[in-house]
């Protein structure tokens, strides 16, 4: 009975796994979902501010809502590159030293800020620097809920968070 019962489950096991229906219609073709890069070269002057304004690439389109990151290479090491990403701190002699950015859907610009007069700084830090710029694209989230709304969706309460004195 054991084995007759063990051979009917087998069967039909192997029955409704190779069950296949017809083909479906085609859905609509999906958007890359791939981000772009682009590499600038940049040397950073008094004349320039400290500063270079990038236009994005014309084959790069970027929306609202795309994210933006910018590293810095830093080294590159048996012919790999070593990439930073921004915002990078230095600590030097003169003081502190920061390589940032801002963006918009039409640009990013690169700049260094310092608790010092740049003017001093070395050319190490000033010449011939290559950002690589990447566009990730990404959508706004479509909830707008409450906090309250969103702990509950976790299943979180308000009486499971410890809040801890200054």
């Amino acid at each position: 009975m054991k084995n007759l019962f063990l051979l009917l489950a087998i069967s039909f096991t192997f029955l409704i796994s190779s069950c296949e229906g017809p083909q479906g219609p085609p859905g609509p073709p999906g958007d890359s979902l791939l981000g772009k890069v682009f590499e600038a070269n940049i040397t950073f002057t008094i004349g320039n501010d400290f500063s270079r304004l990038i236009e994005f690439p014309d084959d790069i389109i970027v929306y609202e809502s795309d994210v933006v990151l910018v590293y810095l290479l830093e080294d590159v090491v048996n012919g790999v590159d070593v990439w930073s990403q921004l915002p990078q701190t230095y600590f030097l002699e003169q003081g502190t030293l920061l390589y940032t950015f801002d963006h918009t859907f039409l640009d990013v610009n690169i700049f260094l800020d310092a608790n010092f007069n740049l003017n001093s700084l070395v050319s190490d830090f000033t010449d011939d620097q290559v950002f690589r710029i990447a566009v990730l694209p990404a959508e706004y989230a479509n909830a707008d809920l409450s906090m309250d709304e969103l702990m509950s969706n976790f299943q979180i309460e308000t009486s499971d968070i410890e809040i801890l004195p200054n």
